[in-house]
């Protein structure tokens, strides 16, 4: 990931307004940028061999192909962060947009001053992390969304993936369910806690058929931790 004054975003966006509005302010804070003005132009430049493109600033409402299957196939192919840009502000669309994989949720009328800080803040935090981890019993791919336990790829949203990734690259470290909502869903999430006791159940549902050397437990009243066979008992770390 290249560093935010260098790194190249791509506005998938159909109205040209909004768009060069979104250029010229990134311009402006030392961004480079591309358009794409739907969906289909927006796969055709993504797919490309070496595209260039650090982030991706994401309208719903798009025609041929619509936003969320540009990103349901960006998080197919890759990790690439997505901020989603679009009029649609109810929270199952906001929650349906973080299932699928997006980084951050804006809705319009926006700031653009404020969408240059998100995407400051964005490819802060995706632009040191290691893509893959391997622990016992299991992998996490990041680069690909791909999870397997033993050789048996599960099929995992790619929220889900990025939360079970967030505890596992932890082992032994107790997260707050108010800082796993922050760290994945954003400080301006309107959702509740209730949201990642949820996605925590349903990575559970997904993965209790299978013996594994670990487990996320529960930290009654605090939140989880991702815990490997034989070391329950080491001091846990709170964050």
């Amino acid at each position: 990931m290249k560093s935010s004054p260098e790194a190249n975003v791509l506005i998938v966006e159909d109205d040209s307004n909004i768009a060069e509005l979104i250029r010229l302010y990134l311009e402006k804070h030392g961004f480079s940028s591309v358009i794409a003005t739907g969906g289909m132009e927006a796969l055709k430049i993504l797919s490309g061999k070496d595209s260039g493109i650090d982030l991706v600033i994401l309208d719903l409402m798009l025609p041929l192909i619509d936003g969320w299957e540009v990103c349901r196939w960006i998080r197919q192919h890759s990790s690439l962060p997505v901020i989603i840009l679009t009029a649609k502000g109810e929270l199952q669309n906001k929650l349906r947009g973080f299932d699928l994989g997006a980084d951050d949720y804006i809705v319009k009328p926006f700031d653009p001053l404020e969408l240059v800080a998100r995407v400051k803040a964005v490819l802060r935090r995706t632009g040191n992390k290691a893509e893959r981890i391997e622990l016992p019993g299991i992998v996490i791919d990041l680069s690909s969304y791909v999870v397997k336990v033993g050789d048996e790829r599960v099929e995992l949203t790619p929220r889900e993936t990025q939360l079970l990734y967030l505890l596992a690259s932890h082992p032994n470290r107790v997260f707050t369910r108010e800082s796993l909502l922050q760290q994945l869903w954003g400080f301006n999430f309107e959702g509740n806690t209730r949201t990642v006791d949820v996605h925590i159940n349903r990575i559970r549902e997904k993965l209790e058929r299978f013996s594994c050397a670990w487990r996320i437990k529960t930290v009654w009243g605090v939140g989880y931790k991702f815990v490997l066979e034989g070391k329950d008992a080491e001091v846990e770390h709170f964050y």
